[in-house]
């Protein structure tokens, strides 16, 4: 009786996506990320956090929104719908992943816990609705699409390098002063997310509950984060100067310094401006933006060696009535 083969193994059989292939659909599901992160924000910033009454239905009767809803609703229902995009996404590079010889286990790994972030994500985003836009939940919500956004860049670095143990290319403290840096960014998102959840931006037209801080001095706080982290960049591009560090850390870190420099000038015009919707949306884009760079600087100080070599794909088994069937005669002699 033949062997029962899932249906990752029988495409694994029939098709072999290039390592390139496979790096383009771990970008795809960075960018996909990204702009969960972005049109979430433009939920928020429209007003239309509760444009669906409901979850998983739009309203109690639809599952779709209705004309009286307006754009609000439209808003908020097309986020939800982008969530089968980035699944589809996500559902390609594990299918490429697992089709490519030699097989990888780490990024078929990486690939399922992006699907599983999304998944429980989205739980979170219907208690949102249901809580009425609950401010810590939003947080939640948000510190959930920088986790999907984390796992993504961690892919797509994998899917660009071999598996080999890491070899470190700089001193221990080095790397120190790269993790730190890495907290540093990792509190300043969380810090942003109380500063978004105390501010006038509450996701909805109605009243609804928001943090109970004085929101001057949690944004002072987060500007506080803010030199921090610009302070330990600047540290660590001359630390990997210092050291001689090879050219991809210190570029690295020359990318970061420009992305904080953008995201601190769009930072200052949103306070100065009365925090318009536009420039609070670039704002959030800039801090997904940042968030890959600090990944990126800390993946870049050590190498795990080049790709695996393709190698081509197993041949399919033969069925059962080719092994057991008639076998031809032999031919006679002359």
């Amino acid at each position: 009786m033949p062997n029962t083969l899932n249906p990752l193994e029988l495409i694994a059989r029939r098709w072999q996506p290039s390592a390139a292939f496979v790096r383009r659909a771990a970008l795809a599901a960075v960018v996909m990320a990204v702009i969960i992160v972005v049109t979430g924000g433009a939920v928020r910033l429209s007003q239309s956090g509760l444009g669906c009454s409901t979850w998983p239905k739009c309203t109690p009767d639809s599952l779709t929104p209705t004309a009286a809803m307006g754009i609000n609703g439209l808003i908020e229902f097309g986020n939800r719908m982008l969530t089968y995009v980035l699944c589809a996404v996500i559902g390609l590079f594990i299918i490429a992943a697992r089709a490519r010889h030699p097989r990888r286990r780490a990024l078929t790994r990486l690939g399922w816990a992006q699907f599983w972030i999304v998944m429980s994500n989205a739980i979170i985003g219907g208690i949102t609705v249901l809580t009425g836009l609950n401010p810590y939940i939003v947080s939640a919500h948000f510190l959930a699409s920088t986790a999907l956004l984390t796992v993504a860049v961690v892919t797509w670095k994998r899917a660009g390098e071999g598996d080999e143990e890491p070899r470190d290319l700089v001193a221990r403290p080095v790397r120190q002063l790269a993790w730190l840096l890495v907290a540093a960014s990792g509190a300043l998102t969380a810090l942003g997310t109380v500063v978004t959840g105390a501010g006038p931006h509450a996701g909805d037209a109605r009243k609804v509950h928001r943090i109970a801080v004085d929101w001057q001095e949690i944004t002072q706080l987060h500007v506080d984060f803010v030199y921090i982290v610009v302070g330990l960049t600047v540290a660590l591009w001359f630390t990997l100067r210092a050291v001689k560090a090879p050219a991809a850390p210190r570029r690295a870190v020359l990318e970061l310094f420009v992305c904080l420099a953008a995201q601190g000038v769009i930072g200052y015009v949103q306070y100065f401006t009365g925090l318009p919707a536009f420039v609070v949306g670039l704002h959030m884009l800039g801090s997904a933006l940042v968030w890959i760079c600090v990944l990126r600087v800390a993946m870049s100080l050590r190498d795990r060696g080049p790709l695996p070599e393709g190698e081509p794909a197993a041949p399919a088994a033969p069925d059962a009535h080719e092994v057991s069937g008639p076998q031809p005669a032999a031919a006679s002699s002359r």
